[in-house]
């Protein structure tokens, strides 16, 4: 268990999944790929009071997970590993959308996001 839990830094690991949550409403918001992504995933664009409380929660949830996997493998000298790790999420992103007929466009954008969360959560455990 040291080795998930020494040398992290946990005000990196929960800065990484704040910024990479933050990110992720942009990058879903109406102002980059959110109304094409919606169209092409199946779903309503909605405002703010309408978001799904429970999906944002295990989003925040996976996002810390995600910054700690990072962290961790960061204190350890694995940054190729967790290249490689967040890369095999996105593919099974990918075809989870594939699976539920997702757009092209969507999956992409879905798949890019966990790409964006990585370096976002780099930046943040390269800083703090």
């Amino acid at each position: 268990m040291a080795e998930l839990t020494g040398n992290v830094g946990w005000l990196a690991v929960i800065a990484g999944a704040v910024i990479s949550f933050l990110g992720g409403w942009l990058w879903y918001s109406p102002l980059l790929f959110g109304p094409k992504w919606a169209a092409g995933s199946g779903v309503e664009m909605g405002n703010a009071s309408d978001m799904p409380f429970g999906a944002m929660a295990a989003q925040f949830a996976g996002l810390v997970l995600m910054s700690w996997f990072v962290g961790a493998g960061l204190a350890v000298g694995a940054l190729s590993l967790v290249v490689l790790g967040t890369v095999a999420f996105g593919v099974l992103a990918y075809s989870g959308g594939l699976f539920t007929k997702k757009s092209l466009y969507a999956r992409n954008v879905d798949a890019g996001y966990w790409i964006v969360a990585l370096i976002l959560m780099i930046g943040a455990h390269s800083v703090l």
